[in-house]
């Protein structure tokens, strides 16, 4: 059995399919080619994370595919429905990664609220000579202990992320068409854990009462947060998307901060990647990483243990 591994996987997993006797291929395959290699190899797994898509045609082309693996949660990149209908097994890890986007949108809002994201800009510029000025200018920060955190998406990842906000003493406020209501725990490194329990509200009263506001859905036809919705929230919020580009609108998105509706936004996913808008590059008012919300050792670790297991329990 073979598994090629298109875009990485973790040394964890590698080993616990290696230990199952499954061999396994990390060779970066190009995209146009990818039928052809998994043909010639005679590959039974191949796995992605967001670089590679399998869509309608790599499926056809390839009628000895067993499984089609995402590293992650969305499967936005796979034809999942249709694969399924050709008799291949779909796996992702729709947990392993919830922490580590959660802790990057944490590190987002609190850059943004002490202004990080320009003063790690300026600060290499003109930290020696206009050190005062710098001093003057970011000296208006905002705590987020006390203010209330939109949360629209109240998945796994979206409740991973109100855990830190509970924990810091923010009040949550989340809006999921599918989820009425949820119990958050609270783990504590001495063993003791605290519940609270959530109802959703409505989207509307998210935008309206949020202070800040965090997107955790998959991608969408239509953007989630619009002019429309910018409209509707208060002024002088932070917003921040690292669930999928193309559910903010970006030219919204730039008028909102260029008429102090917002405050901050943070992205770390964007409408046009791997190639994002020049206007959303050079603002001084975002925050900005490259899709980067899963991607710590601990989550690629979680990543790759829980696919090797999957594709062990099926193929086995």
């Amino acid at each position: 059995m073979k598994v090629l591994a298109n875009d990485g996987v973790s040394q964890s997993g590698i080993d616990a399919l290696e230990a199952a006797g499954i061999e396994v291929i990390t060779t970066k395959v190009a995209q146009e080619q990818l039928a052809n290699y998994i043909n010639e190899n005679k590959i039974d797994v191949v796995l992605v994370r967001s670089a590679t898509t399998v869509r309608k045609e790599v499926i056809d082309a390839c009628p000895d595919l067993k499984i089609i693996g995402r590293g992650g949660v969305g499967m936005d990149n796979i034809d999942v429905e249709y694969a399924r209908y050709k008799g291949l097994h779909v796996i992702n890890t729709p947990a392993a990664s919830s922490s580590s986007v959660a802790e990057l949108v944490f590190a987002h809002l609190f850059g943004g609220v002490r202004f990080l994201y320009d003063a790690n800009r300026n600060m290499p510029l003109d930290g020696d000579s206009k050190f005062k000025d710098l001093k003057k200018a970011y000296a208006k920060g905002h705590e987020l202990r006390g203010k209330t955190l939109g949360v629209i998406g109240f998945g796994r990842i979206g409740q991973a992320t109100a855990k830190i906000a509970l924990g810091i003493g923010m009040k949550v406020l989340a809006f999921d068409p599918f989820i009425e209501e949820t119990t958050i725990t609270l783990d504590f490194y001495d063993n003791r854990k605290i519940d609270f329990n959530l109802k959703t509200v409505s989207k509307e009263e998210v935008l309206k009462e949020a202070d800040y506001i965090t997107l955790h859905v998959p991608a969408q036809k239509e953007y989630v947060i619009g002019k429309a919705e910018f409209d509707a929230m208060k002024d002088g919020i932070g917003i921040v998307n690292a669930a999928r580009g193309g559910v903010v609108d970006e030219v919204a998105l730039i008028d909102a901060l260029e008429n102090d509706k917002l405050s901050f936004a943070a992205l770390d996913t964007f409408e046009n990647e791997p190639n994002p808008a020049i206007k959303v590059l050079m603002n001084n008012k975002v925050s900005l990483t490259p899709h980067i919300g899963a991607a710590t050792s601990e989550a690629q670790d979680r990543i790759g243990t829980e696919l090797a297991s999957q594709i062990i329990e099926i193929l086995k």
